[in-house]
């Protein structure tokens, strides 16, 4: 005769509700990850017809516009919705205000109209900030000390924000971390009839982190001095990621993010569970990228495997949208299981 087991016993048993693949899937359908949950941050150079490896991250490259569309193409019609943009200059110059950032020489003003005309259903987005365009490779202006300036760097944020609003992003993203962007940005946006039009994705918490080695070789943007921990948040810090958000919100940010994803999850989900009704974007950053695809790489994992629990984790921390250099991989992957 088969034991009676006692209300509480019943309660503690978790196999009958994963024993197929469909009661599985109920288990975890706030953490699937479909097209509308990706974004592919992508690097736009000056020469139009140019595609240069990035050594430090296989498998990703900076892209001329031209080429860039042939990228995106295959991409787009696999379902990707969106993609965050970088501009990377060689042959413009730096200087300390970081002119070239909003000029009309820069390679992502050129490139705005040519990818809202070949891809009207792509929601772009535009990283806003100085390091890859000023001379000290700081994210905002400089006293003649070295230090901050920052009444004049969210006037330079600004006035970038417009720039890319006005040659057509439909997101800008300010990563700089200088007080009181956001509000600066929203202003600079209504003073030019373009608040209705453009959403404002805030680097919400963006740490000093270890992780960004391989993007500034990507973005041609390390510091020439000293690093940005006086601006980017100290990684054992929560209250200040969290006085970042209410900050953010109240000078009215349309989403939120948090940067990097794996090290910061506990912070993603105190963040999302005070604003729930922001967006919460994460950054899977290039340390990140560049950690799994060696691994795989070198035999000590499998990459499906690690790169999905990684991608699922960032969901179950509450990412509505994750940021990700391996967005092509996950198209793929997506499209290949809806053929199942």
């Amino acid at each position: 005769m088969d034991k009676q087991l006692t209300h509480v016993e019943n309660q503690h048993v978790l196999h009958s509700s994963i024993f197929n693949q469909t009661l599985r899937d109920w288990q975890t359908l706030k953490t699937e990850i479909t097209p509308r949950n990706l974004m592919y941050p992508v690097f736009i150079i000056e020469n139009d017809d140019s595609v240069e490896p990035i050594s430090s991250m296989p498998g990703v490259s900076r892209y001329g516009i031209n080429k860039l569309k042939h990228h995106l193409q295959p991409l787009i019609e696999k379902g990707l919705s969106s993609i965050l943009v970088f501009g990377v200059i060689d042959k413009l110059p730096k200087d300390p205000l970081g002119t070239n950032a909003d000029s009309q020489e820069n390679p992502v003003i050129r490139a705005l109209p040519s990818l809202r005309t070949a891809f009207p259903t792509l929601t772009i987005a535009c990283d806003v900030c100085l390091c890859p365009y000023t001379s000290h490779g700081h994210c905002g202006v400089l006293f003649p000390d070295g230090t901050i300036n920052n009444p004049a760097s969210i006037q330079r944020i600004k006035e970038i924000a417009v720039s890319y609003a006005k040659a057509g992003a439909h997101i800008v993203a300010p990563s700089d971390m200088m007080d009181g962007r956001i509000g600066s940005i929203k202003q600079g946006l209504a003073e030019h009839d373009l608040r209705h039009k453009v959403a404002v994705l805030s680097y919400t918490a963006k740490f000093a982190s270890g992780f960004y080695g391989p993007f500034r070789d990507a973005a041609k943007s390390q510091p020439a001095f000293g690093d940005r921990k006086c601006y980017q948040l100290p990684p054992g810090s929560t209250g200040l990621a969290l006085r970042a958000a209410k900050r953010d919100v109240a000078e009215g940010a349309d989403m939120l993010m948090v940067k990097p994803g794996l090290s910061y999850l506990d912070i993603m989900k105190q963040v999302k569970e005070k604003y729930p009704e922001y967006p919460m974007f994460v950054y899977q950053v290039s340390g990140e990228y560049a950690m799994i695809y060696h691994a795989a790489k070198a035999g000590a994992l499998d990459f499906r495997s690690a790169l999905s629990e990684v991608m699922v984790s960032l969901r179950r921390a509450g990412a509505d949208v994750i940021i990700s250099y391996f967005t092509p991989v996950v198209l793929d992957w997506i499209q290949l299981k809806s053929k199942i």
